[in-house]
Order: structure tokens, then sequence, then C-alpha cells
């Protein structure tokens, strides 16, 4: 959509995971996440990699920073991108993230204006629509800024409903035993294929693997929280 547009060309994507500093229920350790991510991406090298900066940090990063960082090691580290005739070209960040995302940043108190001036003044957002948020809505506090926000519309190589809550969920209410590889899930626990199933929110097998291997988000405690 972006290319038949006409006025944006992806040359890449980066996957920053958060860091153990952000204490939300369910959250795996950092080191388990950034692997997970890499073993995501890792046929998508040619233009998505995935920056551990964030998850190594003891402390929470605003998302205004995190943008900041990629910013400066894309365009001044790394002097940019490569254009066809030798040359380098500054390349444009921009945010990407579920319209839920996007809602609440029209909810008073729960982001800083100056952030999010930062974020969608300066680098602006492409907000992928999701199940259950009205765009109108979502957007509703955010006009100043709406030059820069860009709405993607369903698109067909996407779960419209993906959720890490979910997925969790799924994986919890999953029987398999733990540090069994698994090539392909059939069924949702429930035998309900009307709602995604596990392949549909990790597509990719190694993943998967990953994720049972180390018995991750299957009812025990991490980084001090439990998961319900």
């Amino acid at each position: 959509m972006l290319y038949q547009r006409g006025r944006f060309g992806v040359v890449g994507g980066v996957l920053s995971p958060v860091s153990d500093g952000y204490k939300k229920q369910g959250l795996a350790p950092a080191y388990h996440r950034v692997e997970m991510c890499k073993l995501a991406a890792e046929d998508e090298y040619n233009w998505l990699t995935v920056d551990p900066w964030e998850a190594e940090s003891p402390t929470t990063i605003p998302t205004a920073q995190v943008l900041d960082h990629v910013d400066h090691e894309i365009n001044e580290i790394m002097g940019g991108i490569d254009c066809d005739d030798g040359t380098k070209r500054r390349a444009k960040i921009v945010l990407l993230a579920g319209l839920d995302l996007v809602q609440t940043m029209s909810t008073p108190g729960v982001w800083e204006k100056r952030d999010l001036d930062h974020i969608l003044g300066r680098y602006g957002l492409f907000a992928l629509e999701r199940r259950g948020t009205e765009t109108e809505s979502a957007l509703a506090s955010l006009k100043q800024w709406r030059h820069n926000i860009h709405i993607l519309r369903k698109m067909q190589h996407v779960t419209e409903d993906i959720s890490s809550t979910k997925t969790r969920l799924l994986l919890k209410q999953d029987a398999r035993p733990a540090c069994t590889e698994v090539k392909k899930l059939d069924k949702q626990p429930n035998g309900d294929r009307s709602s995604p199933s596990l392949d549909d929110m990790i597509p990719n097998s190694n993943v998967r693997d990953y994720i049972y291997r180390h018995n991750l988000y299957r009812g025990s405690s991490l980084n001090g929280l439990q998961y319900r």
C-alpha cells in the first residue's frame, strides 16, 4: 500500500524489544525476547534487523528516545541509506504501531505532550488497523499531527486481531509439555478455528520451538510477575 501511494519506499525495519525495566505483567526476560525477535527476522535479514540497545538498558527508555537512537545509528553512524547511484540519502525514521497504541496517545494523562510532539511531529507514525479500535476515536486528540499519521487499512497478509496478550493466553492454555519442539499446531485448545490459532499468532516455527524449549509464557513467574 505504501508503494502504491507513491509516497514512501520502505528500505528497512528495526525491532526494538523493551527492557526488563518495563514492568508489564507476563513479560519474558529481555534476552529471551531479543532471541525470539532474531529468530522471527532471520529470513528477512535483507531488510529487517533487531536492535538490542533498548532491551539491554536497566531502565525503561521512552519511545521518543528509542526513535532518536535509531535515527542516530542509521543517519549519523551509518551515514544514511545507500542509493542506486552510489550516494547516501538520509532515511526518514517512522514508528510502526497498532491502532490500539494510537488510542492510548489520545487518552489524557497516558503520554506526555512533548513526547507526542517529538514522536508524531518529528518522526511520524504508521498505524495498523486493529479489530475493536475505531480509527476516528483513536485519532480524536491527535489532529495537529494528523498529516504525519498514516493508517494502514486491513492488510490480507496480516492477522487483523493479532495480540501479544491473546498469544500468551493461547500458550498458557496449550497442554503441550514444555521443551517439546513444534512444527505445526493444527488446533486451538478449544478446537475453534474461527479465532486465530498459535499458527496465526506465531507463524514462525523456530519462534514457537524456542518458546516451548525455554518454557515461556506457560504460567511460570518471570520478571517477578505472575501470569494470570
